[in-house]
């Protein structure tokens, strides 16, 4: 218990660390200011602070997740116990209620993606993950992004809690979910028309007009 509390704040403190806030100021960029959801991540780091801002925010964001994770599954043996489930939540907590700033934050996406490479070499959650997005970007394309996340971070924790054998991460990947869906929901950004589009569906039909 006091090895999971340790490794928690370790997380906690880690994923409060905005990077884009860090390297925003060293290359003196507003990362947030003209930016359309004021959000403090590595996407906004590549569109308002460029390439470098971007990719250094982009690797920072992804460590701040995969080290607590990774160090701890280390400590225990190579075991995914249950404590596992709050050392994974801990990094995206941090990152979206940041301790540095005001329990400000970010939306979680990139370190998600960080704490679920940390169950490595466990591959299957962040495969999870990434099918889910890839899936809802590419075969059925819901949009704008803000929801894409929310139906992602869903069918991720749905898809976990049925096919990741350890409850500890199967925990760990719902808690996150949560936490990116409440921080979502919470947002303050305009929203979009919800659309659904078949864009697999669609290119066919456009390659079978060409053809004709």
């Amino acid at each position: 218990m006091v090895k999971t509390l340790l490794f928690f704040a370790f997380g906690y403190f880690s994923g409060s660390v905005l990077f884009a806030k860090v390297y925003g100021t060293l290359f003196n960029k507003d990362i947030t200011g003209g930016s359309k959801d004021n959000n403090p991540g590595a996407a906004n780091a590549f569109m308002q602070g460029g390439m470098l801002c971007g990719s250094l925010t982009l690797i920072g964001d992804l460590l701040k997740g995969f080290l607590p994770v990774f160090l701890y599954i280390k400590a225990s043996g190579g075991r995914a116990d249950l404590g596992v489930a709050l050392v994974l939540a801990a990094p995206v907590l941090g990152h979206n209620y940041s301790v540095f700033y005001r329990f400000g934050g970010g939306k979680g996406i990139a370190v998600s993606f960080g704490c679920l490479l940390g169950l490595l070499p466990r591959p299957l959650p962040v495969l999870i993950l990434a099918a889910c997005y890839i899936t809802l970007s590419i075969v059925v394309r819901i949009s704008p992004h803000y929801y894409r996340t929310l139906a992602a971070y869903a069918a991720t924790s749905a898809l976990g809690l049925r096919f990741v054998p350890e409850w500890g991460i199967k925990l760990g990947m719902t808690f996150i979910a949560a936490l990116i869906i409440v921080k979502h929901l919470a947002s303050e950004e305009a929203r979009q028309k919800f659309r659904v589009t078949l864009p697999a569906v669609d290119d066919l039909k456009g390659f079978i007009k060409k053809a004709k």
